[in-house]
């Protein structure tokens, strides 16, 4: 998972061609979908209008370049159709106000966080009074042009505190049990009669019966302890998915550059060429690059 800021101004890199083909310059959202559909970039062409990679063209996003397969993945405003509509509406969500239905301002959008399918896992918003937190996007229902609308949900949990004098509404069934209690009334009739006495016996019984509910009170203490554990488990769920997305990315390299020729010599720090120009690119080659982090050096350089 990637911000958006992450993202924005990196060099394009071709992996084939071994060339740079511009740089990051926007994200095109897909505000239905709750999607990145493609970056915009801008090159030494840039005066001649909108050019565009398509998300599903990238190959992966790393800390120092997007990398695609080749300047075929870029579209040209005019081979991009599909896309039209999505220019048109120019949609950021960044620096737009974040409101609830209710009409509640919570902030301003100062951050996207993007997966590496493109969709758009979370916002940050920002307070007028500067403090952050996250929206996630099943959260929020509309993605608009000047507004970010979260959905009921938030609203609920905004609703806290004026749906609590409800509670006192319910206080009364406590004092009611009192009203049982009227039996000491009937003390007044065994001054008449024993057998009064034998009939105050079973209503006495009868208020034990009505304290039984007391226990079903303790079992839903321990329901919640044992829910609240799954949520630690969401980050490892997360770095899961990281290490399946980098460990993908690395086999499409891989698949890419063996049987390749290196363009020119790759060396290590220290000197040690691990291939020499015209060489086929082999496993060894490979597993020599990744060990002395120049990897990135021979996708860039091959033939």
């Amino acid at each position: 998972m990637k911000k958006s800021v992450e993202i924005l101004g990196l060099p394009i890199i071709s992996i084939t061609e071994g060339r740079e083909l511009g740089v990051s310059k926007t994200l095109l959202i897909d505000a239905k979908n709750g999607t990145v559909a493609a970056i915009t970039i801008e090159d030494a062409d840039w005066y001649r209008g909108v050019k565009l990679i398509p998300y599903e063209s990238v190959i992966a996003i790393g800390d120092d370049a997007v990398t695609i397969t080749n300047s075929e993945n870029i579209l040209t405003l005019d081979a991009a159709g599909d896309y039209e509509a999505l220019l048109d509406e120019n949609i950021r969500i960044i620096d737009t106000k974040a409101i609830t239905k209710s009409g509640t301002i919570q902030g301003k959008v100062t951050e996207l966080y993007i997966g590496d399918d493109g969709k758009i896992e979370k916002c940050e918003i920002t307070a007028p009074d500067g403090t952050t937190s996250d929206i996630a996007t099943d959260q929020i229902s509309i993605f608009g042009k000047q507004v970010t609308v979260i959905d009921p949900t938030g609203e609920k949990k905004n609703n806290v505190m004026p749906s609590a004098p409800e509670a006192p509404k319910a206080a009364p069934a406590q004092p009611e049990a009192p009203k049982a209690e009227a039996a000491p009334k009937a003390e007044e009739a065994p001054k008449a009669a024993e057998p009064a006495k034998a009939e105050e016996a079973p209503k006495a019984d009868a208020p034990k019966e009505e304290a039984k509910p007391e226990p079903k009170k303790e079992a839903p203490k321990a329901a919640p302890a044992p829910k609240a554990e799954p949520k630690k488990e969401a980050p490892k769920a997360d770095a899961a998915k990281q290490a399946a997305a980098d460990k993908a990315s690395e086999e499409r390299h891989r698949r890419f550059l063996l049987g390749k020729k290196a363009a020119r010599d790759i060396k290590m720090d220290n000197g040690i060429v691990i291939v020499e120009a015209g060489q086929d690119i082999t496993e060894e080659v490979l597993q020599k690059a990744k060990l002395a982090n120049k990897f990135i050096e021979l996708s860039m350089n091959v033939q």
